[in-house]
């Protein structure tokens, strides 16, 4: 992998004040993603997952510290990254492929060549056939297929995902992962992905940073060893168990930190 930082964030603080009381939500949170690195966070519920998410997005300012995206100083700037949130939020008027273009359009493409660029995409994701349709005719993991191709078309190379599959069943979201993986591993955008589950973190990471609940700090770095393209064999292997073990005491050490 080249060691080339596509983000980095400097001694993130972030506090609210209401009523004159303070909450202090990030404490000093300090991490990078490489060009074309898959990094997930993992935390307790409350963490700030989503506010670090926000900050990088230039949707919410830090009290302290700096984000730098591609050696630029982007602290406050918004419209570089490609976001997709935890509900697929797609336009319930709007047909599969005008929702696919949306962020497309935004960016100023040609409505033409946009829908080029969507009816090319929708079979390779699984969704051929369905272009002309309405959401509400689509299961909860082909809307969040529809909301991540609307990402990943998006001229943004880093991607924030903010835990895409978490309302979806078991079944659908392991279904879900692996085809995320299948996807990711032929394109390579750099990722930083927000979950609560560790073995979703594992299963599809590089590395995991694992946050302390607020106020938050980054209470350890993990690198996942498998090769890609991954397997799911990986998640029964005695070396998952063990370092998800470890990632869970992690958490644990975190919790009673607080």
């Amino acid at each position: 992998m080249t060691h080339n930082k596509k983000l980095i964030l400097d001694h993130i603080q972030k506090s609210y004040s209401d009523k004159g009381q303070t909450e202090i939500v990030l404490k000093d949170i300090s991490m990078y993603v490489e060009q074309g690195e898959f990094v997930s966070l993992i935390g307790p519920s409350g963490s700030g997952k989503s506010t670090i998410l926000q900050i990088i997005g230039g949707l919410a300012a830090p009290t302290a510290g700096y984000v730098q995206l591609d050696n630029q100083m982007v602290t406050g700037k918004r419209g570089l990254i490609s976001y997709m949130p935890q509900a697929d939020c797609l336009f319930p008027w709007r047909t599969i492929e005008e929702n696919v273009i949306t962020a497309l359009e935004v960016a100023g493409s040609k409505r033409s060549d946009a829908l080029v660029k969507a009816r090319e995409w929708l079979p390779k994701i699984g969704l051929g056939g369905y272009e002309k349709k309405l959401p509400q005719v689509l299961s909860g993991g082909m809307r969040q297929r529809v909301s991540f191709l609307r990402a990943l078309l998006s001229e943004q190379e880093l991607m924030c995902l903010d835990e895409p599959f978490g309302a979806l069943d078991a079944l659908t979201r392991l279904d879900m992962q692996k085809w995320l993986l299948g996807i990711w591993e032929q394109y390579q955008r750099s990722v930083l992905f927000v979950t609560h589950s560790i073995e979703e973190a594992l299963f599809l990471s590089d590395r995991i940073y694992v946050l302390s609940e607020k106020p938050t700090i980054v209470l350890d770095e993990f690198h996942v060893p498998w090769e890609r393209p991954r397997d799911s064999a990986v998640t029964i292997s005695r070396e998952f168990q063990q370092l998800k073990q470890a990632i869970y005491e992690s958490m644990q050490r975190g919790h009673d930190h607080s």
